[in-house]
C-alpha cells in the first residue's frame, strides 16, 4: 500500500462528521477534507484526490449524495461509500446506479466500517490494475502485425495492390504489416542470368 488510504467525509451533521472523522483515525486512516453539501464534495475532490470518499445521501443543499456521486464519477474514478440511514429500495436502487463501492446503513459498528472501506479500496485497486492490463494487451495487439489471407502480386513487377487500389512494393509492403526487414542480394539464377560474362570469364559453372 502506498500509505494511509486518504478519505474525504462527506456529512451535512457536524456531530456525525466529527464521530466519523474520529473513527476513521482510529483506523489509522487519513482525512484529506471533510463536507457538509454535494458542491463541496466536488470541489474537495478535485482540491484534495482522496483514495476513498464516504458519502452521506441526506446532505445540505439542493444536491444530495447520490447526485453529487454521480458528478463526481464524471471527472474522477474515486471510490465512493455511502453512509446513510436510509434503507428504502428506491433509494438503494438509485445509489446502486452510480455504481458505489459500498452502502452502509447507519447505525454502523467500527468493524463493519473498517470492512468497508478495505474492500472498497481492494476492489478499487483490482478495476485500476484489470485496467492497466487490458491497456497494454491492447497496445500489444496494436503492435503485432501479422501478414493473413491472399495477397494480389504482380507478376512482372512483383508490387502487391493495396486495399485502396495502389500497388507498393513487396519490400515496403511487408515491412509496413509484419516485424520483419530486409537485407538484398542475388540468388545464383539470377546471378547468372544478369551477369552470363563474369561467369563465362571465370569459368564459374553454370
Amino acid at each position: 500500500m502506498h500509505g494511509p488510504i486518504r478519505i474525504l467525509v462527506v456529512e451535512d451533521d457536524p456531530n456525525v462528521s466529527t464521530v466519523l472523522t474520529a473513527r476513521l483515525e482510529s483506523l489509522d486512516y487519513q482525512i484529506c477534507g471533510t463536507a457538509e453539501t454535494g458542491l463541496e464534495a466536488i470541489s474537495q475532490v478535485y482540491r484534495h484526490h482522496p483514495d476513498l470518499v464516504t458519502m452521506d445521501i441526506l446532505l445540505k443543499g439542493e444536491m444530495n449524495g447520490i447526485e453529487a456521486a454521480a458528478k463526481i464519477a464524471e471527472g474522477s474514478d474515486v471510490p465512493i461509500v455511502y453512509m446513510t440511514c436510509l434503507s428504502n429500495q428506491q433509494v438503494f436502487e438509485q445509489a446502486v446506479g452510480t455504481h458505489p463501492y459500498g452502502y452502509i446503513i447507519k447505525p454502523y459498528d467500527i468493524n463493519e466500517l473498517r470492512s468497508a472501506i478495505e474492500i472498497a479500496f481492494i476492489k478499487h485497486k483490482a478495476v485500476k490494475e484489470r485496467e492497466t492490463l487490458i491497456t497494454q494487451l491492447r497496445k500489444a495487439l496494436h503492435e503485432v502485425k501479422t501478414l493473413t489471407g491472399l495477397l494480389p502480386i504482380c507478376a512482372s513487377c512483383k508490387k502487391i495492390r493495396k486495399g485502396d487500389s495502389t500497388w507498393q512494393q513487396i519490400e515496403e509492403y511487408i515491412t509496413s504489416h509484419s516485424d520483419a526487414d530486409f537485407t538484398h542480394g542475388i540468388c545464383p539464377e539470377c546471378a547468372h542470368r544478369l551477369y552470363p560474362e563474369l561467369y563465362q570469364k571465370k569459368g564459374w559453372p553454370r
